[in-house]
């Protein structure tokens, strides 16, 4: 399997530091989760049937027509190249890059044509594909592609039997860019949404697809019975009726990935992301990632490409100043070694 961010069992197995002494920034997720309400009496015991509140609930909070609840957005990025190629057949792929690395993987294992391609030369693209995939906001980028254009591309897709998949796990805090309300009404349109990261409920693993009904229902068809739990199905319900919350918590999340970002600028380090993660081509990326464990601070590494880091939003104000002090170190180190290479 490839590896992700949140693996700290990992980092106590590799460098000897007690799991409760480190600072997991390796995710993209909100350090501060929805607080989860106390479940019914038998929500442990009985079969989950699926639950028209919390359809009712997830249709209200995206804007969207009809969603399909599954168990993660993982698992809808599982199935959709299954669906498609017994349904399609083998079909030309573009996945954009860098992302989430289990779409590429994925449309890839199923056998069809994958080919990752970088944001900017998407709409050249368009024409040699049948199915594109795009985050947005991306992870770990940033990168974003406005409404119109993504309607545009899913457009012409859906014109010769194409889909167009957009990750939206990320967009809680941009809404200005989902088109998860357009996804039941134009063709070939396909979008993901996360409880995961805003809510920081990743545990909960529960996701929803919003979609034209003949693919959310094959979707739900492949997938199978009692895909989502009932205490998932409860607790999400509760995180997505709570208005209040939802509010409070964007605008510190947008306060906090500003924050982020001049922190990291501080240090001498030009970033790109979301309000939840930041970003950045290091040169040095597996050096920074193992100064970062020295400190017992837990960062995302990528090795592909020319290699980067991503780094998540502290929970508490004494995991900023950790951050901080650790930031400085490293950048007083880098400036001592280009001194005496100098």
């Amino acid at each position: 399997m490839l590896e992700h961010g949140g693996n700290l069992n990992d980092a106590v197995m590799r460098h000897g530091i007690a799991r409760a002494e480190w600072l997991d920034l390796s995710t993209g997720i909100n350090p501060n989760c929805y607080p989860a309400p106390l479940l019914r009496d038998d929500a442990w015991h009985r079969l989950p049937e699926s639950s028209d509140a919390l359809a009712v609930a997830a249709c209200a909070y995206y804007g969207a027509p009809r969603m399909l609840a599954v168990a993660g957005t993982q698992a809808a990025i599982q199935a959709l190249p299954q669906l498609r190629l017994r349904e399609k057949g083998v079909s030309r792929v573009v996945v954009a890059a860098p992302a989430y690395a289990e779409h590429a993987h994925r449309w890839q294992q199923a056998g069809h044509a994958m080919r990752e391609i970088d944001y900017a030369d998407l709409q050249k693209a368009l024409d040699t594909c049948d199915v594109m995939v795009v985050c947005n906001p991306n992870n770990p980028t940033g990168a974003r592609v406005v409404p119109d254009v993504l309607l545009g591309w899913a457009q012409q897709l859906a014109s010769r039997g194409g889909w167009l998949v957009v990750d939206e796990a990320f967009g809680d805090t941009t809404p200005h860019l989902s088109v998860t309300g357009q996804a039941g009404v134009q063709p070939g349109l396909i979008v993901l949404r996360s409880v995961g990261k805003f809510f920081g409920l990743a545990g909960v693993r529960l996701g929803f697809v919003a979609a034209q009904d003949a693919v959310l229902e094959s979707l739900q068809e492949w997938l199978g019975p009692w895909t989502v739990s009932g205490p998932a199905q409860e607790i999400g319900i509760a995180a997505l009726c709570d208005e209040d919350w939802q509010r409070t918590t964007r605008e510190r999340l947008l306060a906090d990935g500003e924050r982020l970002n001049r922190l990291l600028a501080g240090a001498g380090i030009q970033a790109s992301g979301s309000a939840m993660y930041q970003w950045w081509a290091e040169p040095d990326a597996a050096g920074f990632h193992d100064w970062m464990a020295q400190q017992g601070i837990w960062v995302r590494l990528f090795t592909r490409g020319a290699g980067g880091i991503r780094l998540g939003l502290p929970p508490d104000e004494a995991g900023w100043q950790r951050l901080q002090t650790a930031l400085q170190g490293w950048s007083q180190n880098n400036n001592k070694s280009v001194e005496r290479i100098a």
